[in-house]
This record gives C-alpha cells, sequence and structure tokens, in this order.
C-alpha cells in the first residue's frame, strides 16, 4: 500500500462562513495556529476536533477531509 495522506477543504469552507482562523479557532476550542496547521497539512487532527469543524462549519466531515494517495 503506497502512502495515503488527509487533505482537507477547511481554508475554503472557512472562507465561504466569513470565518477568520481565529475565529473558527475559538469556535472549536482551539488555538489559531492550530487551524493553520490543519490548513496546511501539518497537522492531522483527531477524530472528535474533525466532527467539531464540520459541525461549526455546517458540513459533513467527508466534504472537509479527505484521503489522497495510492488507494491499492
Amino acid at each position: 500500500m503506497g502512502k495515503i495522506t488527509l487533505r482537507n477543504r477547511l481554508k475554503v469552507a472557512r472562507a465561504e462562513k466569513n470565518l477568520s482562523q481565529e475565529e473558527l479557532a475559538r469556535l472549536v476550542g482551539v488555538t489559531r495556529q492550530t487551524i493553520s496547521a490543519i490548513e496546511t497539512g501539518q497537522y492531522c487532527p483527531s477524530a472528535l476536533l474533525a466532527f467539531l469543524l464540520a459541525r461549526a462549519l455546517g458540513k459533513p466531515v467527508d466534504q472537509l477531509f479527505f484521503l489522497e494517495g495510492d488507494e491499492k
């Protein structure tokens, strides 16, 4: 099995809601740096945080987060 990575559409969804990283971070109880790290792929959120982000942005989790890579 090749490398599979978790990607996200967090920045786009956040922009659709006109939220800053700081505002979204406050809604879900993390720091702005955590939101930035998730958006840039430097940090993989826990399942709990992924669901909290999805709820705050009004999106299903699988619309915010998806797998990319070799699926063989």
